[in-house]
């Protein structure tokens, strides 16, 4: 199964704004059952590795989310900070990406791993040879700063295009 990198972007290649906002994304109309959303891809991840800062974003909006912790798969954190007690199956890691990779690939057994959030933990599974696809969903609005997209250069294949509302999906194969 692949290591995919799902995620929102501003036209402008940002995936939130200096402050960690999000509010340009999540206002934006997409159809929950329409091409390339996330609820289809979700159904097929099977375990999840984020970072710290997309992990913190997360806690602060779990009322937001229902106050529980959305995903029933394990979940990795790179992380050197301390957090409290975890609300799921919340496993946190720090160091290489590969080890954590490879116990992610087996906890996710027949699905995919998903990458969730920051561009530069993505960007170290890129240069490890680890990340296979990369799935954007780009929002009509551009944010002049931000956190990058992906802060590394990398040669893509265009798998597959659609159009879901306001939003120009596309899927990339990483080019090895």
């Amino acid at each position: 199964m692949a290591t995919q990198f799902y995620t929102g972007s501003s036209l402008d290649g940002f995936i939130a704004t200096p402050e960690h906002d999000l509010g340009w994304l999540t206002s934006r109309d997409i159809d929950p059952a329409g091409p390339m959303h996330y609820e289809a891809f979700a159904e097929d991840v099977g375990a999840l590795v984020m970072g710290a800062s997309t992990y913190q974003w997360m806690l602060d909006h779990l009322g937001e989310m229902g106050d529980r912790w959305p995903y029933e798969q394990p979940t990795w954190v790179f992380t050197h900070r301390k957090f409290p007690e975890p609300p799921g199956d919340i496993r946190f890691a720090s160091g290489s990406v590969a080890a954590v990779h490879a116990d992610a690939v087996a906890a996710a057994g027949e699905k995919h791993v998903w990458l969730v959030g920051g561009g530069d933990l993505v960007g170290q599974f890129a240069d490890a040879g680890l990340l296979d696809e990369i799935w954007v969903q780009f929002a009509p609005v551009t944010l002049g700063a931000g956190a990058p997209l992906l802060p590394r250069h990398l040669e893509l294949e265009l798998k597959e295009v659609a159009r879901n509302r306001d939003f120009v999906c596309a899927r990339y194969d990483v080019v090895r």
